[in-house]
């Protein structure tokens, strides 16, 4: 994706102010080229005629809402690529469950700085457009409920503005045991807080100030787009209804004249900190569901990608038989048990799917049970010497130079171990070119050591994020998921996995520790 300064983003929002705010964010962060649209129709129509690499769309809109935009780009071979951030005020937990089964980058719940804005814009740029997947919606809701682990919150900030230096020190005081309590002597220093990427929550702000007065600080707040929705509590002598009339008008959200009584100030500001808290709770809530519904994406992605080796195992196993009708009756049988064994062990990889989404969502237990590894690796290696038989790959399979796999064994999950190795063997297949051979060693140790070897150097550019999630260079249709799910597998059983690289041998070796188990 192009930079801020490159990319094309496109606001679609029904108010005039929400645009210009929205637009003044954007430059601030670097952004040149900005088109704006007034409803879901007008930025179609955009899209139909020029290159537009973002969208901001608001939620509520005539004729077309953000909800509706986003299933029409979705639908839209030609646009379903580009990352759609949806801006809210509020929004039903149902409706953003469909948002985020109807593909949705990133959703941004009013008000918010320009710095929480540019990271969510980097994130939805830097990240895969996902899918729609139809009738999610209820699953969505379902998975935030069991996955979703609120982070710590901080207090909420509370900004006291005055001039008078008594009334600073009553106020902070009376606040400082519930908030973080800043504290402004003039109406230039409430504005850079205000202004800055740390606004506060909530400011009380004295009206009678010398240079920049209450109502002034007030305009330019509603004036900046970090700062206009930021609540206000004016604090103050002056109580004609004209004053308070005018406050009003600058959006305030209460008026509270002098002298100051705790008993009523204190439970109006805990009212409106409780609204801000709720607004912050709003945006954590979304994020939260939205990250369950990219973990389901990965871990479906992930299953996937593993069910490809036992499958191709079975059609090779059934082309070999195929292939040879002078095939006696004991190899025959041999070969259609591996194949009956491969299809099982598909069956489990898609009851894995659960267990994946529970590893990479940190509610995996592990039941771990003694697994003789050397039986699982014989299989494996079986069944993938039929899924390559046309690359005509050697496989050799041994233990510390032996072909006795009695022991060791190792302390894990078999079906965890199945899908384990079967990746890493099925990925250095893959990399190993023709007629040439791929080791699998067992070492006889504490911890075991598995050792997969093959040739062919792993490129320079993906030897330090082998096993980082979708890393892959140089292999045509690779997802990068295989090695990324090796390494989830192998560390959900108290394992380690590595890898190293020869440039000199042209060779390519990963490692897997795993716990030993105890001996009877």
């Amino acid at each position: 994706m192009p930079s801020f300064k490159d990319a094309i983003f496109l606001i679609v929002d029904d108010a005039e102010a929400m645009r210009r705010i929205t637009a003044t964010q954007l430059r601030s962060l670097g952004a040149e080229q900005i088109l704006t649209a007034r409803s879901g129709n007008d930025a179609l129509q955009i899209l139909a005629r020029q290159r537009v690499d973002v969208i901001l769309a608001d939620w509520y809109m005539p004729v077309m809402s953000g909800l509706e935009l986003l299933h029409a780009v979705r639908a839209d071979a030609r646009l379903r690529h580009l990352p759609l951030i949806m801006i809210t005020a509020e929004a039903e937990r149902e409706r953003v469950a469909e948002a985020i089964a109807a593909g949705v980058s990133d959703l941004l719940v009013k008000p918010y700085t320009a710095e929480r804005l540019g990271s969510r814009i980097a994130r939805a740029m830097s990240a895969r457009v996902r899918a729609p997947v139809a009738g999610a919606a209820g699953a969505e809701t379902r998975a935030v409920t069991s996955a979703a682990t609120p982070g710590e919150v901080r207090p909420p900030t509370l900004l006291i503005v005055d001039d008078t230096p008594d009334n600073l020190h009553l106020l902070s005081h009376l606040f400082k045991e519930e908030y973080q309590v800043r504290v402004a002597s003039n109406g230039e220093k409430a504005l850079a807080i205000c202004t800055s990427d740390d606004p506060p929550d909530l400011v009380l702000l004295d009206v009678m100030m010398p240079g920049i007065d209450g109502f002034e600080v007030a305009q330019r707040m509603r004036d900046h787009p970090g700062a206009e929705s930021i609540p206000i509590i004016f604090v103050t002598a002056i109580s004609g209804d004209e004053a308070r009339t005018r406050g009003m008008e600058l959006g305030a959200v209460d008026f509270i004249t002098k002298p100051i009584d705790p008993n009523v100030l204190k439970p109006r500001v805990r009212n409106f900190i409780r609204y801000v808290a709720l607004r912050k709770r709003l945006q954590a809530d979304y994020d939260e569901m939205l990250e369950a519904a990219r973990l389901r994406d990965d871990v479906e992605q992930i299953t996937r990608h593993d069910l490809r080796g036992p499958l191709a195992g079975v059609i090779g196993l059934i082309r070999n038989i195929i292939a040879d009708p002078d095939m006696d009756q004991s190899e025959r049988r041999h070969q259609l048990r591996l194949a009956e064994e491969s299809a099982l062990q598909a069956l489990d990889m898609i009851n894995l799917s659960s267990e994946l989404f529970r590893i990479e969502t940190g509610r995996f237990q592990l039941d771990a049970k003694p697994v003789r590894i050397g039986d699982v690796l014989r299989r494996i290696a079986e069944i993938s010497n039929a899924a390559v038989a046309d690359k005509r790959l050697r496989l050799n399979l041994s233990r510390d130079g032996t072909d006795d796999f009695e022991k060791p064994l190792i302390l894990g999950d078999a079906m965890l171990c199945h899908s384990l190795f079967q990746n890493l063997v099925k990925n250095a297949c893959e990399a190993a070119p023709p007629g040439s051979e791929v080791s699998i060693t067992v070492h006889d140790l504490d911890p075991v050591w598995i050792v997969i070897t093959n040739r062919g150097a792993l490129p320079p550019e993906i030897r330090e994020r082998f096993f980082d999630k979708f890393a892959t260079a140089g292999k045509h249709g690779g997802t990068g998921l295989g090695t990324y799910s090796a390494r989830l597998l192998t560390e959900a059983q108290g394992g380690r996995i590595s890898v190293a690289t020869s440039d000199e041998t042209d060779t390519t070796s990963v490692t897997v520790e795993l716990p030993r188990a105890p001996a009877d």
